[in-house]
């Protein structure tokens, strides 16, 4: 089964790569549309190339510092081979967010043009974007997988932990830069754009506006496919060094072969089922924009399904462990449900995060009819929201541990991560189609285009923004489970080194870790929300700055310093990004070295318990807020310019660095923490 695994995960991936490429140039070979058009499109493409290109080289020093360290430090899973596994995992991910964010940039102005004359096209380029984006991280991140596996062998999958640790690193460090990025640049457009100067979104007197866009694309293009690129590898790895574990490793006898197969063979098929599953996603009307995508991504999960089953058939993935004193078996077909589960659970938290912060329901609705006795009460009905949003997901979360658990066993639950994350070639395009939509809307209201075209680019975007608060509900459930899986082979390591080891909440030192563990999120969210606010601060002041000096600016009559906002905004965020980065490496340095494996495993299970909370809790509100304000603006409760408007402005300015800065982080937050104690475990025992 291993060399079928082998063969399909590297004909696949190498496919969804070259399918990625035709993709690419089938959208850059569309109409860019008017100079004014390209002139403002220039404008955010090199202000998003100029920000990845800061930051991977800042980025580039981390790593090498993380390479030497790995490469001598002695002990199982360290060494040279982890440390070329880390460097090549980093690769991966940067290359997967360059290549998303500059097809991203590229689509946008022809989503633009192709919107003049119709909907359909425009949601073809638009989507065509997001699947590059998707084929590209499921592409390479199975192939290096697989390459790893291949060369180091099944008895070391420990050392390809390292292609996880760095897809981490880069991701954590890009979704906290990308994400203070675009909330600085967002505040500062909204807060002196909309409710100082009554001016609208995107209009092209605002400086902001141009790092507006940049933030878009670094921040839920780049930041986004980052995150979903390290949950993807992390959980595959976790995976199949739990069912090297569990299944007996080479011993005679033993199915440990099979059990890191299945893993690997669930992901390579999740790549054709999400390459088959694109071609359902077409309409030209405006009211089926968001059926189109949801039909691609079932059509997509199905395909999944039926060629497990046929897997699943012809192979042998049993397994026997102790549970609770006993031997326990569980069959091929156990471990196939709870991938199953998996697989749909990720569907369902998506729509009840969507139930949450649609415009279209009643909880964003609510928050907007609270805006219209102000401010305070659209905060307040907005953080009610976030926190009611919370127990739905999590009682769905814990239902589909329980059954994956009784199915599967551990080895279940880490089945179920993957299978949640196997339909991501489609899934991720369906989320990175949505700033694609945004940014075709922005160029649309700067280059002064007919009304009628930014109707088409909103619809869109309306659809975009929804796929995107499900992406983030869909990334949240995946990061639990992910984390899960990596605690799952934390904890079965240790066993195996030290048959005693256990985690009783009545030892100090796994309480000592579980509160600190709980504390960890907060303080990180802490850490980037205040990193937001002063770059923000200083944004406000910079686009001040403009509409007083320059003269005739607000009158249309002279044209704003954009520059200066996109190098604000990039100076600050990378700036700011260090911090919370290092707090999630050198946490569980200091837990295992100070509190040995105990206290270092109480620690990750207490960040993983308040981390999921947190981020489900700051996802759904900064989504309730940001979708109550775009009620308001289609015509309720007093429409655009409106008190109720204002208050609801002030509402999404406190819930952008909510959803897309501190909230997705923590995905990474708990996901790193966990890949850091296993690659570092030896030196704690």
């Amino acid at each position: 089964m291993l060399i079928l695994a082998y063969i399909l995960a590297l004909g696949l991936a190498t496919f969804a790569l070259f399918r990625a490429k035709t993709l690419q140039t089938w959208i850059l070979k569309r109409d860019e549309g008017t100079d004014k058009m390209k002139r403002i499109a220039k404008q955010i493409q090199q202000g998003a190339i100029a920000f990845l290109k800061t930051e991977y080289k800042r980025l580039a020093v981390f790593v090498a510092v993380v390479f030497v360290i790995i490469a001598v430090a002695k002990g199982p899973g360290l060494g040279p081979k982890t440390a070329i596994a880390f460097v090549c995992g980093a690769l991966a991910s940067g290359l997967a967010g360059w290549i998303g964010m500059r097809t991203a940039t590229q689509a946008a102005i022809r989503t633009t043009q192709a919107a003049t004359s119709g909907l359909g096209e425009a949601l073809h380029i638009a989507f065509a974007s997001g699947t590059v984006m998707g084929l590209c991280v499921v592409g390479l991140g199975m192939l290096g997988i697989a390459i790893f596996l291949l060369i180091y062998g099944t008895s070391h999958i420990n050392e390809v932990l390292g292609f996880s640790f760095g897809a981490s690193s880069i991701a954590l460090f890009a979704r906290v830069g990308g994400g203070i990025f675009t909330k600085a640049a967002d505040v500062g457009a909204d807060l002196v754009g909309k409710v100082e100067a009554g001016i609208p979104e995107d209009d092209p007197r605002n400086p902001a506006v141009i790092a507006d866009n940049v933030g878009d694309n670094v921040g839920d293009v780049a930041g986004m496919g980052a995150d979903l690129f390290e949950s993807f590898v992390g959980s595959v790895i976790a995976t199949m060094l739990l069912g090297w574990t569990l299944g007996g490793g080479d011993a005679p006898g033993s199915n440990g072969e099979n059990l890191v197969a299945y893993p690997l063979l669930l992901g390579a098929i999740g790549i054709a089922g999400s390459f088959l599953g694109t071609f359902r996603v077409k309409t030209n009307d405006d009211s089926k924009l968001h059926h189109a995508l949801f039909s691609g991504l079932l059509s997509a999960s199905a395909i999944v399904v039926a060629g497990m089953v046929v897997v699943t058939l012809i192979g042998d993935f049993s397994y026997k462990t102790m549970v609770e004193g006993k031997l326990v078996e569980y069959g091929k077909w156990g471990s196939f449900a709870a991938l199953v589960v998996g697989l749909f659970l990720g569907v369902i938290i998506g729509k009840v995060t969507e139930f949450y912060t649609s415009e279209q329901m009643k909880p964003a609705q609510e928050i907007a009819k609270q805006s219209e006795t102000g401010s305070a009460t659209n905060i307040i009905h907005g953080l009610a929201t976030g926190m009611a949003s919370v127990w739905l997901p999590t009682v769905l979360l814990a239902l589909g541990i329980w059954c994956c658990y009784s199915l599967g066993g551990i080895y279940g639950i880490s089945l179920a991560a993957v299978g949640m994350l196997s339909t991501l070639g489609i899934s991720l395009g369906i989320d990175a189609f949505g700033p694609v939509a945004d940014n075709a809307g922005g160029l649309a209201e700067m280059a002064g285009l007919d009304p009628e075209v930014r109707q088409r680019t909103d619809a869109l975007d309306a659809t975009g923004n929804t796929t995107a608060a499900i992406g983030k509900g869909f990334a949240i459930g995946s990061a639990a489970l992910t984390a899960l899986a990596l605690f799952n082979s934390f904890s079965t390591v240790t066993k195996h080194a030290h048959p005693d080891f256990a985690m009783n909440i009545d030892n100090p030192r796994v309480m000592i870790g579980l509160l600190i563990g709980a504390m960890l999120p907060f303080f990180f969210s802490s850490l980037a929300m205040r990193a937001v606010g002063r770059a923000a601060n200083s944004m406000i002041e910079e686009v001040r700055r403009q509409f007083r000096e320059i003269k005739g600016l607000l009158e249309g009559d002279a044209e704003p310093e954009a520059a200066k906002c996109v190098e604000i905004a990039t100076v600050g965020s990378l700036r700011e990004m260090i911090a919370p980065g290092l707090l999630a490496v050198l946490a569980p340095l200091i837990m295992g070295f100070a509190f040995g494996p105990e206290g270092l495993g109480g620690m990750l299970a207490g960040a993983l318990a308040s981390g999921v909370m947190m981020a489900l809790f700051m996802a759904n509100a900064g989504g309730a807020w940001d979708n109550a304000k775009k009620f308001i603006e289609a015509g309720n409760h007093g429409g655009k310019g409106s008190e109720s408007h204002k208050a609801a402005v002030v509402g999404d300015t406190v819930g952008d660095p909510f959803k897309d800065t501190a909230g997705p982080s923590l995905n990474i937050l708990i996901k790193l923490m966990s890949i850091v104690a296993l690659i570092f475990l030896p030196l704690f025992l």
